[in-house]
């Protein structure tokens, strides 16, 4: 390409509303339009600078880094490459998804790269008390996914285990869509009969069954325009599946009780911790319908695939669950905290926090506010030889360990251990028998 050619590109991206750059082979940034100067600092300087450095304060490209590196990957293949990154912003770490695109010279060469910035707005990779919340491999994965479809209107299914925020993941793929401004409505089909389940969803007229004393409008209705998640689609009866179905082919309905279509305008997002493809296998779900709902999966991980995330999530759902309180978490009980399963994942270690900062009245949440398997978890790795310790033992070694670097008064040493004075005078009196 002939060096008169380059202000025509760095003009070309300046007429363009998204954040973007213009960068060599050499990783070198060439320009940054005003966009992206507005999004990232518009004080700083970009030109000159190198990708990794300005993205993520690297001193080696992002591949030699860890990270997934789109310049590379576009060298390689000769086409325009997609990643999820965590990109360094004036307000912190923020995921973005990154769009590079090649730009060949006369001869077919690529001489440069034109690279877009798109914020993923529903995560963050720091403290957040509100969406996604991770920087393990496995949730970036996962967000990865989320980012690809989230625009699209294909539907999606959800899949993993119970209380890995499967609806807060629907929530965050609605609120990325076109559909954002319009409805969000959820059903939990577990537990919902033949007869509720098509009235919940469908609605009903007046009369249509006993009860019926007026019009109700369903909830595909209700989700107008919008996005429906159906969550646990694997409790749905056997004949609801085929109206479900009916539905997906269609996009009409009928009320119960009614012979009038209407057409549907919803997105629809499932989700489920069944295996579904077992359930085909055995009978019990329609092999049709999961072929329908099953168009772009995306796989929840477990939170103990993800326990490098703890201490962020933790602090965030603190932040969620006593956001009129200045606590913190103490760092032991941080450590006991990564050192458990979590069987009941996300909204297990939610119930953790909050029971916790219920038991907590000082500024600090202590091993002792922890539930007892938490603790014994935390013991049975820690020292497989031993029988873990009990309640009391732990509570006065950690006041022996407080004791020995404490130099302030007793009240601040109660407020330092998150229990009362009263509390504390309990505790030194056991610690002396």
């Amino acid at each position: 390409m002939k060096p008169s050619l380059l202000p025509e590109l760095i003009s070309f991206i300046d007429s363009l509303s998204e954040p973007h750059i213009l960068c060599d082979r050499q990783y070198r940034v060439l320009a940054a339009n005003t966009a992206y100067r507005r999004s990232f600092g518009e004080n700083q300087v970009f030109a000159g600078r190198t990708c990794f450095d300005i993205s993520h304060r690297f001193t080696v490209p992002c591949d030699q880094a860890g990270e997934t590196c789109p310049l590379q990957q576009s060298l390689r293949s000769g086409q325009r490459e997609r990643v999820l990154h965590l990109h360094q912003t004036p307000q912190g770490e923020a995921y973005v998804n990154i769009e590079l695109s090649p730009v060949r010279d006369g001869e077919g060469n690529i001489a440069y790269f034109i690279e877009k910035i798109e914020p993923v707005a529903v995560a963050k990779g720091l403290l957040n008390p509100q969406g996604l919340v991770g920087r393990a491999p496995a949730f970036k994965q996962m967000l990865e996914m989320v980012a690809r479809v989230a625009r699209s209107e294909a539907t999606v299914l959800l899949l993993g285990e119970s209380g890995t925020g499967k609806e807060l993941v629907a929530m965050a793929i609605h609120q990325a869509s076109r559909r954002a401004a319009k409805p969000f409505v959820a059903i939990d089909c577990s537990g919902l009969t033949e007869t509720l389940f098509e009235s919940e969803l469908f609605g009903h007229e007046r009369g249509a069954f006993t009860g019926a004393t007026a019009r109700r409008v369903g909830l595909i209705e209700a989700a107008h325009g919008g996005t429906l998640f159906l969550d646990e689609v694997g409790d749905i009866p056997l004949a609801m599946q085929v109206k479900l179905l009916r539905l997906l082919e269609t996009g009409a309905y009928r009320r119960v009780g009614s012979s009038e279509p209407h057409k549907a305008d919803i997105r629809l997002v499932s989700a489920t911790h069944r295996d579904l493809r077992t359930m085909v296998e055995s009978g019990v779900f329609r092999q049709d319908l999961y072929f329908r709902l099953n168009t772009f999966p995306v796989e929840l991980p477990a939170l103990r695939d993800r326990l490098s995330d703890i201490p962020l999530l933790a602090n965030s759902l603190l932040a969620r669950v006593a956001a009129d309180r200045n606590l913190v978490i103490a760092e032991d009980a941080i450590a006991l905290l990564r050192h458990y399963d979590y069987p009941g994942n996300v909204r297990e270690l939610r119930n953790i926090i909050e029971r916790a900062s219920l038991l907590c009245d000082g500024e600090a949440i202590q091993p002792t506010h922890l539930p007892e398997e938490v603790r014994v978890g935390h013991s049975r790795k820690a020292v497989a030889a031993k029988s873990p310790a009990s309640l009391k033992e732990l509570e006065l070694r950690t006041l022996d360990d407080r004791l020995a670097h404490h130099r302030g008064s007793r009240r601040a040493l109660a407020s330092e251990l998150g229990i009362s004075e009263r509390t504390l005078y309990r505790r030194l009196k056991d610690r002396q028998r």
